[in-house]
């Protein structure tokens, strides 16, 4: 069985992976975008500007329907960087109204912006599934999220077997795990995370496989 990789910025295929590459639509990289390749496809909070997205929404709700196009992605909101929070959450708002439509979960980018991201799923019923990439919050704030509704995927954090991510980890099994733009590889997250959930490597996979399943995305 591979190694499924939520969520990464690598552009190389790597034999025994499963890899969900992350593509901007404020970027041009779209316009090579891959056919086959699994990937998500999103607005980044980074670089989303408000008026730029009508157009931008044009081509994410066409390019958004291709079968390979598995999350809508990364979105979110960022309190310390790119446009203000009022207009980073009308971005957001309307890339979860396509996810909305399309059924497809959400992989989010979220920096101190956690209380908003939780009103927004709540004001607005989200009920298609919100994945946090990269989470490195704390043990409290992760309990906090999961009873909301939202999936974790954790990187490179968890290899600090005292960090938060690595203590919410240990105790729960919906979880994804990705290298993001991180040079560790996924088989060492693996790795690092079997020995927090006392497992082995071969189990795990199979665990996260089918959280992959369960989001209708096999």
């Amino acid at each position: 069985m591979d190694f499924l990789d939520v969520h990464t910025h690598k552009t190389a295929r790597q034999k025994g992976v499963e890899s969900i590459q992350s593509l901007s639509l404020t970027s041009d990289v779209f316009l090579a975008m891959p056919k086959t390749r699994p990937i998500s496809l999103g607005l980044h909070p980074w670089y989303a500007q408000l008026d730029k997205l009508d157009i931008q929404l044009k081509y994410l709700s066409v390019l958004a329907k291709q079968p390979n196009v598995k999350l809508i992605g990364e979105c979110g909101l960022d309190k310390l960087r790119g446009e203000s929070l009022e207009n980073q959450t009308l971005i957001l708002t309307q890339q979860v109204t396509l996810a909305q439509e399309l059924n497809k979960p959400l992989i989010l980018h979220c920096v101190r912006a956690f209380a908003e991201l939780i009103l927004l799923k709540e004001r607005l019923e989200i009920s298609v599934p919100m994945i946090i990439h990269g989470f490195n919050k704390s043990e409290e704030l992760g309990r906090q999220l999961i009873n909301k509704g939202f999936l974790l995927s954790f990187g490179q954090t968890i290899l600090k077997q005292d960090s938060g991510a690595a203590k919410l980890l240990a105790q729960n099994e919906n979880f994804f795990l990705e290298t993001d733009d991180s040079e560790i590889t996924i088989e060492e997250i693996y790795q690092a995370a079997a020995n927090l959930k006392k497992c082995s490597v071969d189990e795990l996979k199979a665990r996260i496989f089918a959280n992959w399943k369960e989001l209708n995305l096999l």
